[in-house]
């Protein structure tokens, strides 16, 4: 399994925590600037978008076209809040739904790409994505391993910045069901980074997440538990990201560096071993 700065994170930390703010914003371009600003005091890394034509994502007759079409920012949003998390030192990157969407992004100097779970069969955006060249993120949401493995590889011919994240696609998902297991089949599978987008509507899953390995950790957000907002059951309020961040970073400590020999800890019982 590859490393946070193989995949092209510049981060120190050994994990990668994403705000997925995705569609909560409503279309409004104010409230996805306070989102940002929300997240910037969690210690998060990053705030995840959705970027598409809703014509392209979803058929006119589709039960989720109107709440899509409404929660549609345009490109020169994007263009603003990318510039905007820019400015809170906060990264900023999108999951495109079609090849537009796809252009666009790259025409901004977008930096990582995200493929959702939908679209790990989508050959087609696959292939465009792909062509980037840049560090690509992957779900693996509703996947078969051939699936994935096919995914991989086409992502593979043009890039070798990818990372898969372990997901199970039920809004919200169960803790009974978020199948952590699969990590460590990730990890033994892929060389590359992996890790998990959860679904849960907790942080316990992704806290057990990172001690199974996980290296990214994607999670829904909202400002507060009182915002109503397209992905409320699955999303995570200010407080509970910046408790699920101070987390993590105390698993990282408790994990330390893997280090075998006499530690900085144990030097004062050393006098005590006993050689025949």
């Amino acid at each position: 399994m590859k490393n946070l700065k193989d995949f092209g994170f510049n981060t120190n930390n050994k994990t990668y925590v994403i705000a997925e703010i995705g569609i909560n914003h409503g279309g409004d371009i104010n409230l996805a600037k306070k989102m940002i600003d929300s997240v910037s005091r969690t210690g998060a890394d990053a705030v995840k978008f959705q970027t598409y034509i809703t014509e392209k994502r979803v058929p006119k007759d589709s039960p989720i076209f109107d709440i899509l079409k409404k929660c549609e920012l345009s490109f020169d949003a994007f263009q603003e809040l990318q510039t905007y998390s820019k400015s809170l030192n906060i990264d900023f990157f999108s999951t495109p739904f079609d090849n537009d969407s796809v252009d666009f992004l790259n025409s901004i100097g977008c930096d990582i790409y995200k493929i959702a779970s939908f679209d790990i069969v989508n050959k087609e955006l696959l292939k465009k994505v792909a062509s980037l060249k840049k560090p690509v993120i992957m779900s693996t949401g509703m996947s078969n391993d051939l699936e994935i493995s096919n995914a991989y590889d086409i992502l593979k011919a043009k890039t070798d910045k990818i990372a898969l994240l372990h997901c199970i696609s039920s809004y919200p998902t169960q803790e009974n069901d978020a199948n952590l297991s699969a990590i460590a089949k990730l990890i033994k599978s892929f060389d590359c980074v992996i890790g998990h987008s959860d679904h849960t509507n907790d942080i316990k899953v992704p806290l057990l997440a990172v001690a199974a390995g996980a290296q990214i950790i994607e999670k829904h957000f909202r400002i507060d538990e009182k915002m109503d907002c397209v992905d409320a059951p699955v999303s995570i309020s200010e407080s509970q990201l910046k408790e699920l961040v101070t987390g993590i970073r105390v698993i990282e400590k408790i994990f330390g560096d893997g280090f075998m020999g006499i530690t900085s800890a144990e030097k004062e019982i050393v006098p005590f071993r006993r050689f025949s």
